[in-house]
């Protein structure tokens, strides 16, 4: 007997959760989330609110005769180095409203190439994951992908605005 294949009406709908999981198994402790939470919130940091309008806007870090700016649709923001720039952008591109920046400028420039890394590696994998699959489902992936990073560094939050600082000082004994 020959055997009868039924085409299923929708191929890819049960897939999108089976990709994204593998996604995230593949970036392990990579993901932008796991970054924010492991390495920017066991630090001192300060929170920042973007102002991000509801909708999808372009995110671009420029260099003006002001200094370095981060346009996020039609507003800009100046900011005081490349790295902060770089590092906001990526909330930006993201869509959370308000991100822990860590109080150490120093730390900045290494945490944004992390985090641009992990941005760029999670969009590939999803890239090479959908290759012969639908552009609606590649859409759908890197839109979940997007919606479960902001959901989980919004759940983690942005700490409070002034950084806590530790005040013990030594006092000196008085002689009795």
């Amino acid at each position: 007997m020959a055997e009868i294949t039924r085409l299923d009406p929708q191929p890819n709908a049960d897939k999108l959760p089976d990709i994204l999981a593998e996604v995230k198994r593949q970036m392990g402790d990579q993901l932008i989330s796991i970054i924010y939470r492991d390495r920017i919130r066991t630090v001192r940091t300060r929170s920042f609110a973007l102002d991000l309008p509801n909708k999808r806007v372009d995110v671009e870090v420029m260099h003006t005769l002001l200094g370095i700016e981060l346009k996020i649709g039609k507003k800009r923001l100046l900011c005081p180095d490349l790295s902060t720039a770089r590092y906001l952008a990526l909330f930006a591109r993201l869509g959370v409203g308000q991100v822990a920046v860590p109080y150490d400028i120093t730390q900045i420039s290494r945490l944004a190439d992390d985090l641009e890394s992990s941005w760029y590696r999670m969009l590939m994998l999803a890239e090479h994951l959908t290759s012969e699959r639908s552009e609606s489902l590649r859409n759908r992936l890197r839109s979940n992908l997007i919606k479960d990073q902001r959901h989980e560094v919004t759940q983690l939050g942005a700490g409070p605005a002034i950084p806590q600082f530790n005040q013990n000082t030594k006092q000196r004994r008085s002689k009795i």
